[in-house]
């Protein structure tokens, strides 16, 4: 199998981090591996804010549920849909930004940030480190905005930890191909296939809780849909003028 395609099917996430901070270089490659990502229009509109500062990480990891791998890690990113930096260029050739308070506009900002920041996670992964997604960081949007002091037409979507890993563990399995793959229209999926799947997910969490946990994926997924969560996300973006119209 080739090498890339082995390394992105063994990922897992790193949940415990040395405490060794990444080195200049390294940092400068991850992000320039992210801004090798594919682009809408070449727009490129995302920021990565790297956060290396113990008392903000301390209270990033405070909002993101007391997460001690937001806090010891190699290095915090943040990354940021920012279509500021295009507001900025607006007004310096005088010209009018309406079209940034779209919410087309809003969604390239937001997949061209997701897109650079897998690259990133990639990278990271090739290089021996390990990575995390931290979407809870916007259990607080205004207090993380505050403190990374985010601009108006930018959004702190997630952070991502990469660093050392303290120990190895194996992936997660992932649905099966029937479940995700559709040919040519959208399929609704036969129950037997979540049946089955659910039987896997029940078995790993058994396995790796020696007991202890044993749920299945759709009773986790169902109970995720109980109580809708960070019901301030509509207000903020509307705030930061994105998503308008």
């Amino acid at each position: 199998m080739n090498q890339t395609v082995e390394q992105l099917l063994s990922h897992y996430s790193v949940r415990a981090f040395l405490d060794k901070p990444l080195s200049e270089d390294q940092i400068r490659l991850l992000v320039e591996s992210a801004q090798a990502a594919s682009t809408s229009n070449f727009v490129q509109a995302y920021s990565i804010i790297g956060v290396s500062d113990p008392k903000i990480r301390k209270e990033l990891a405070r909002i993101s549920g007391g997460m001690s791998y937001v806090e010891k890690t190699g290095q915090l990113f943040v990354f940021v849909a920012d279509l500021n930096r295009n507001k900025q260029i607006a007004e310096s050739k005088r010209e009018n930004p309406a079209s940034l308070e779209t919410t087309e506009k809003m969604l390239v900002a937001v997949i061209d940030a997701a897109l650079a920041a897998q690259n990133m996670a990639v990278a990271a992964e090739a290089m021996g480190l390990g990575i995390c997604y931290i979407g809870a960081i916007r259990n607080d949007i205004e207090r993380v905005s505050a403190l990374l002091n985010i601009p108006e037409y930018a959004i702190p979507l997630f952070g991502l930890t990469i660093g050392y890993p303290e120990q190895n563990s194996a992936p997660k399995p992932r649905m099966p191909y029937q479940l995700v793959y559709h040919e040519n229209e959208y399929q609704t999926k036969e129950t037997a296939l979540y049946e089955a799947y659910d039987t896997t997910i029940s078995d790993y969490y058994t396995n790796r809780t020696g007991g202890v946990r044993n749920e299945t994926w759709t009773d986790q997924i169902a109970e995720g849909m109980k109580k809708p969560v960070r019901m301030d996300m509509k207000a903020f973006i509307e705030k930061q003028r994105l998503g308008l119209k």
